[in-house]
């Protein structure tokens, strides 16, 4: 999501940002739900940089809009691996996630309208971790914990 952030901007601004500005807009404006920007007075942020062009450095203001253009690639990427994900999953596991619906998990999950929006496309409920961003650490704690289990099941199916 960063390196899109970076390229929409180098394309529309002539603004070369870093990895950490392009985190900064992704968190304080990124917006991934059209309409809920306007709902939300255009969220705006100044982001500097370096103009592509001079070489000098250069400063825009960058809007909830932006964001939405500038994540609207990846975000279908992501919506398109749900899709498929579920069409084949194992029926029983589908079952599952269409009852108990999406939790959506770490810094990108913060995107403002981004569980709606999957959501509206998947027509499957999708909610927020409460500790979104340290909840991929937790789960991979807890995970390797738990690494021989994890060998022993995927020793059993022989795809991996």
């Amino acid at each position: 999501m960063d390196e899109a952030i970076i390229a929409y901007l180098r394309k529309n601004y002539n603004l070369y940002v870093g990895a950490k500005t392009a985190e900064d807009l992704k968190i304080s404006i990124g917006c991934a739900y059209p309409g809920l920007e306007v709902r939300d007075a255009r969220l705006t942020m100044k982001a500097k940089g370096r103009d592509v062009i001079t070489g000098l450095p250069k400063s825009v203001t960058v809007s909830s809009a932006d964001m939405i253009k500038a994540l609207e690639e990846i975000i279908g990427i992501i919506i398109e691996g749900i899709r498929n994900t579920l069409e084949n999953a194992p029926p029983e596991l589908a079952a599952d996630i269409v009852a108990n619906g999406i939790v959506l998990a770490g810094g990108g999950a913060l995107i403002k309208g981004l569980d709606k929006l999957i959501e509206q496309q998947t027509g499957i409920n999708v909610v927020v971790a409460e500790n979104a961003i340290e909840a991929v650490a937790e789960g991979t704690g807890k995970s390797l914990d738990k690494i021989n289990n994890i060998k022993r099941y995927t020793m059993r199916d022989r795809r991996f």
